[in-house]
């Protein structure tokens, strides 16, 4: 959840870790802070984003050509400057960087206070760093040594970088369930959380597998280790991504830019994918697979958030046009349930970051029962991609902001071409209707483009309603999933308490909260059970409630009865939750503005949540 960057070379490291803070600022933003080393370790730490650390270094001395820095999305102790990393060993010849969580640190933290040692904040990160200072003063150990017997007895996930006076060529950087990639430069190394930092520097990576150990020495080719000792072959690889992905392009802000990426992005996820000539639909990842899942008893979707509402989607898609059973479930509940998993089933786990903790965990509990694992994630070499059988890359690029709007279009686009080849495969529609919808999902990227012109009406609608207190959000079938996905748009960027419901349960329980002052925003396409759609609007009207309804073009019958109608292009129902989804993203969007949150970077939240 937090990010980590780090730099050893012939540079001056402090504007490499200071763009690099920036470039992870989406993945934690309660403190900041960085340590230098120029023959002592110098550290500075503010309590904010990374431009109060920035203000805070104006007028220190930060030369030097060894560094790590640290973003911080708070888990153990409340965010304040004493709580924010780097964190110093007792003699302060060690500083660490650390995302994750030590789940054993009272038990050490007991053992260290009982030999003498003294702490500072309430972190488990302190515990860990005093840790490797006491195994490496008493063992009498390499640094390195004492960094791979202390992370024997750490219990919990970590991903860290240790800077040492003693070892002032070198950086240390050891993973187990919190993602960090190292980049190869000319006598030169990067350390980062993620591939963001290092972009703009080199393209050669390395991505620490859990439980390495990286030693990297400046001038010198580095060594990978395991905790057990044993001597791991780095892998290579060759980064994808360009600078320009990562800057705002003119855009006041990184969501608003995701929004409009996505007609790219959808054609991106389906390039080479999906032929409507010849109606050959592909996904290279999966071929291998193809026969299990068509075999399998289940297909059992795994994610969080928003992810989770993809898979939703994927369920529907799955189950009506190649009529596999599927049951999707929220990664962080499946992991701790007891769930009856078998040889026969295949499990989809959807993530855009692949680094979702919960989500790996479950991928490690049904690969132990024996089950066939997929991924669905947006980001190359990362460890879901790593842990999983096969699977699909959404092919987004880069989702800085925290809410997520492509990534989601994306995972609901690849799991659209699942669907599609799973159908192909089974003979389950007529091969007349299968040209039908692999010609109109050919089709969606330009449909998105016009949805993406209707602005100005959902500018008046934020307007209005930017200051009330509680939003509703309803549909049915397909269009359920986005009821969700839209409030918890709403909830994320504007803090404004929002629920998504089936829209046939508002009677159930919501409808008592319905007046004047509630504003109820309907995905009611005419497609499928419209006429019921429309028969849960009039029941919102008899109550005073205000309808915000998202309508094919040209429809009048909603029209005539709802306060606002944005429309979409016609198209198959199935396709609706990508073309419906994205007004609901700039409704949520331009409240946040107006609201004046911060849209990239909302409270209490970060882009990709690697703790449990």
């Amino acid at each position: 959840m937090c990010g980590i960057v780090a730099y050893i070379g012939y540079k001056q490291a402090h504007p490499i870790l200071i763009k690099g803070l920036q470039r992870l600022e989406y993945r934690g933003y309660d403190s900041a802070g960085i340590s230098i080393l120029n023959g002592e370790i110098k550290t500075y730490k503010t309590v904010g984003k990374v431009e109060e650390l920035e203000k805070y270094l104006v007028d220190k001395y930060i030369d030097g050509e060894a560094g790590i820095a640290h973003t911080r999305w708070a888990t153990h102790g409340e965010p304040n400057k004493v709580n924010a990393h780097p964190h110093f060993s007792q003699s302060k010849s060690i500083s660490l960087i650390h995302n994750g969580i030590i789940e054993n640190y009272a038990v050490l933290k007991e053992e260290l206070v009982a030999r003498g040692y003294e702490f500072e904040s309430d972190t488990d990160t302190e515990v860990l760093v005093n840790l490797i200072e006491e195994i490496w003063i008493n063992e009498k150990v390499l640094l390195d040594e004492a960094v791979r017997i202390a992370l024997g007895q750490v219990v919990g996930a970590y991903a860290i970088v240790i800077l040492s006076e003693n070892h002032p060529n070198t950086l240390i950087a050891a993973r187990k369930g919190s993602p960090l990639v190292i980049g190869i430069g000319e006598n030169e190394y990067y350390v980062a959380s993620d591939a963001t930092p290092i972009v703009e520097y080199t393209k050669n990576v390395v991505y620490l597998e859990d439980e390495e150990i990286a030693v990297l020495t400046r001038g010198e080719k580095f060594k990978i280790t395991t905790i057990k000792n044993q001597q791991k072959t780095p892998y290579v690889q060759q980064l994808e991504w360009n600078l320009s992905e990562l800057e705002k392009g003119g855009y006041e802000h990184f969501m608003m830019k995701e929004i409009y990426e996505q007609p790219r992005s959808i054609r991106d996820s389906m390039r080479g994918r999906i032929n409507p000539v010849t109606g050959n639909v592909s996904l290279g990842g999966i071929i291998d697979y193809e026969q299990k899942i068509l075999a399998a008893k289940r297909i059992i979707i795994i994610a969080c958030g928003t992810s989770w509402h993809a898979g939703l989607v994927g369920e529907y898609l799955i189950e009506d046009i190649a009529r596999i059973p599927v049951e999707v479930e929220y990664a962080s509940e499946f992991r701790y349930r007891n769930p009856i998993i078998t040889e026969e089933d295949v499990v989809i786990a959807i993530s855009q970051s692949g680094e979702t903790a919960d989500t790996l965990a479950a991928i490690e509990l049904a690969k132990s029962k024996g089950a066939t694992i997929l991924g669905i994630c947006n980001v190359v070499g990362s460890s879901i991609a790593r842990a999983t059988h096969g699977g699909s890359y959404t092919h987004a690029g880069p989702e800085i902001g925290v809410a997520s709007t492509k990534a989601f279009t994306a995972q609901v686009t690849v799991l659209t071409l699942l669907a599609l080849r799973l159908a192909q495969l089974k003979g389950t529609i007529p091969k007349t209707r299968f040209m039908q919808l692999v010609q109109e999902l050919d089709r969606l990227p330009e449909k998105v483009e016009h949805v993406l012109h209707n602005n100005g009406l959902i500018e008046e609608i934020a307007k209005k309603y930017k200051d009330v207190n509680n939003f509703l959000y309803l549909g049915r079938g397909y269009n359920f999933p986005v009821a969700l996905e839209g409030a918890l748009k709403l909830k994320e960027i504007s803090y404004i308490h929002a629920e998504g419901y089936p829209a046939a349960e508002m009677k159930h329980g919501p409808i008592a909260l319905i007046d004047e002052n509630m504003p109820v925003v309907f995905i009611a396409p005419n497609l499928g059970i419209y006429e019921k759609v429309v028969s849960n609007i009039q029941e919102v009207k008899a109550r005073k409630g205000i309808v915000i309804a998202i309508v094919t073009e040209g429809d009048t019958t909603v029209k005539k009865i709802a306060d606002y109608v944005i429309e979409i292009p016609k198209t198959e129902e199935y396709l609706v939750p990508i073309l419906a989804s994205i007004p609901l993203q700039k409704l949520a969007y331009h409240i946040a503005v107006l609201r004046g949150c911060n849209v990239d970077m909302p409270r209490n939240l970060a882009k990709s949540v690697t703790v449990e």
